[in-house]
């Protein structure tokens, strides 16, 4: 592959990555977690994730009255809590749903390439 087919295959990967990162970042706002340690615990199961792709999800997440946050100053500086409501918890089970019925289809769809 050239480097501009390269180039083409990140965009395409990233653009296929965009639509799971929701669905990643809930999956672990079942209880309460402050930014740094959702992004190390993400990275440590093999989704990788920077503060500047994190931070405006969790706010977008917080608009939408998904989740809640909280600050607290248990440590030497205040962090802020986010876990999902429960209207978040309802919209990730949908979700989850609807991310298994297209991974399905998807296999479905691969293994007809195969």
């Amino acid at each position: 592959m050239n480097n501009i087919q390269n180039q083409e295959l990140e965009k395409l990967k990233q653009e296929m990555r965009r639509g799971v990162i929701v669905l990643a970042a809930m999956s672990q706002l079942m209880q309460d977690q402050y930014g740094y340690s959702l992004i190390k615990n993400l990275n440590e199961k093999g989704f990788e994730i920077g503060q500047d792709t994190l931070y405006p999800l969790l706010r977008r997440l917080e608009e939408q009255e998904l989740l809640d946050s909280e600050w607290r100053v248990e440590d030497p500086r205040p962090r802020r809590y986010y876990k999902l409501n429960d209207n978040g918890k309802e919209v990730f089970q949908q979700l989850t749903a609807d991310w298994r019925s297209q991974t399905e289809i998807i296999r479905s769809l691969l293994n007809e390439t195969e």
